[in-house]
């Protein structure tokens, strides 16, 4: 963020005045160089946090789409920043307000707060949140289907009655399709039974499926692009067409002796007034067509 502002400040007061380029053209031109930086950046991150965290027994193809979170993942950060401070006067100000909306986001992407325990307004969150999308796509895709090993805690350890072993006693809730798995069903006494068997179950309680990974990253990619577009449109409503809350205030009534030149003059301070969307498109298209 704080590279940006010498930069759109050199442009405001010398490239804009004189006509060199568009804004259009600016504001693409830094949103579009990051791109093949994050790129690389995402491979440096992907090698060194891929490994660690999910090991080396997937296929090719999973571990170039968990390659392919990871760079969603950096490319939202950069056009998400620079949607932000396009417009905001200070890093400060884009920092705090960025902070805040970073906040939500993790909040309410079902890992800390699983959907279910959410009340009616905050689902709402939970669903346009961009990191639900990509905590799905990168546990989704990391984590299916993975066999679940239940430590010595984690088991449920019971007696059968007498004469029966554990296979026998459990075996009408086995077969009515329990969710976990005996794990000694010839024993006994002192049943181990392990609540999960496999890493779906447990991502299907952030309602987290991994049938859903090319969704998630499409979504992904759309959040991107709308970060671009935004960022395109706001910086031509506060910077171009300089928009402030102020214009939206409706003109106080005055005299007739203060003439047709007063009236004209708050007339034109109008934000809305009828021909508004037509000037907004036309001078819109007009920059494009630079």
């Amino acid at each position: 963020m704080s590279r940006f502002l010498p930069q759109r400040a050199l442009f405001e007061v010398r490239e804009a005045p004189s006509k060199m380029y568009s804004w259009l053209a600016f504001v693409l031109a830094n949103i579009l160089v990051e791109i093949p930086y994050q790129m690389f950046l995402s491979v440096v991150v992907w090698a060194c946090w891929y490994s660690p965290v999910f090991g080396i027994h997937h296929d090719a193809t999973t571990r170039a789409m968990m390659w392919v979170f990871c760079m969603q993942f950096l490319l939202f950060g950069a056009t998400w920043a620079q949607m932000l401070i396009f417009v905001m006067p200070n890093t400060e100000t884009a920092g705090a307000l960025s902070t805040i909306l970073f906040t939500l986001t993790l909040q309410f992407n079902g890992v800390l707060q699983p959907p279910t325990a959410l009340p009616g307004f905050w689902i709402f969150m939970y669903r346009v949140s961009p990191f639900t999308y990509l905590i799905g796509g990168w546990a989704g895709t990391g984590l299916a289907d993975r066999a679940v090993v239940c430590a010595e805690n984690e088991l449920a350890i019971f007696d059968p009655p007498a004469g029966q072993t554990c296979g026998a006693y459990l075996s009408a809730y086995l077969e009515g399709g329990a969710p976990g798995a005996l794990l000694n069903p010839s024993a006994v006494s002192q049943c181990e039974y392990c609540p999960l068997r496999n890493a779906n179950q447990f991502l299907a309680g952030s309602w987290i499926h991994p049938s859903e990974k090319y969704q998630n990253m499409g979504i992904l990619f759309a959040y991107i692009a709308f970060n671009m577009f935004a960022a395109v449109v706001l910086y031509y409503v506060f910077r171009v067409r300089r928009f402030s809350i102020k214009s939206l205030r409706k003109p106080r009534p005055h005299s007739e002796g203060h003439g047709k030149q007063v009236e004209g003059k708050h007339h034109r301070n109008r934000l809305f007034y009828p021909g508004f969307y037509f000037h907004f498109a036309l001078a819109l298209l007009r920059n494009l067509a630079r």
